[in-house]
């Protein structure tokens, strides 16, 4: 666990992803199995029908057996994409198996911009969302692009809001023991490492 109190968020942020970046692949290998095991029979995945992912990079943990598995059970499967304008948007979209691919501006795979294929934030059940550093009061530092907290904003005009719930991703060496956050910052309902879950609430 990383002692914070220090340091700014634009260090700690520079900290934590060369820790993760600095697994090697087998290890990145073993974190992706260990996290299908914390989450593929919880209940909130068993639940979940629509359900959005991400796909690993910079050292992210990878969720993509959890992809397969829940296309597996007919669940339908979103991914975060940018839109082209405003640039600062983002939409969830449907992907399903074998779907071509293809890099946004920061080199991520997203599928082509359909709108038909688009489902409201707060239609989805369940979002797996990456980070780059938490803790467990539900904090999440991510990248600094702001996509999921003005994806999510409107949370916070409305408290009733159930749905969707959201888990952030992690490596153990992510954890730390306290994020400051900014009043824009969405908290979480809990992490999932590849060893361990942090509820902030209850799920």
């Amino acid at each position: 666990m990383t002692d914070t109190a220090s340091l700014s968020r634009p260090q700690l942020r520079r900290l934590l992803r060369k820790a993760r970046r600095s697994l090697s692949r087998a290890e990145q290998r073993e974190a992706a199995r260990g996290l299908y095991r914390q989450l593929a029979q919880h209940p909130l995945f068993r639940r979940a029908r629509h359900i959005s992912l991400y796909l690993p990079m910079d050292g992210e943990i990878d969720p993509r057996l959890l992809l397969r598995e829940a296309q597996r059970r007919g669940k339908a499967t979103y991914l975060p994409v940018l839109s082209a304008w405003p640039s600062t948007k983002m939409v969830f979209q449907r992907i399903r198996p074998g779907q071509k691919l293809r890099p946004n501006r920061f080199r991520i795979p997203e599928p082509h911009i359909n709108p038909k294929q688009q489902r409201k934030i707060w239609a989805l059940d369940l979002i797996l969302m990456p980070l780059v550093g938490f803790d467990d009061e539900g904090g999440r530092l991510g990248m600094g692009g702001g996509f999921y907290d003005r994806s999510l904003a409107y949370q916070a005009r409305r408290k009733a809001w159930q749905k969707p719930v959201l888990l952030g991703m992690a490596h153990e060496c992510q954890k730390v023991k306290r994020l400051a956050q900014a009043s824009w910052d969405v908290p979480l309902q809990g992490t999932v490492s590849d060893k361990h879950w942090y509820l902030a609430e209850t799920v």
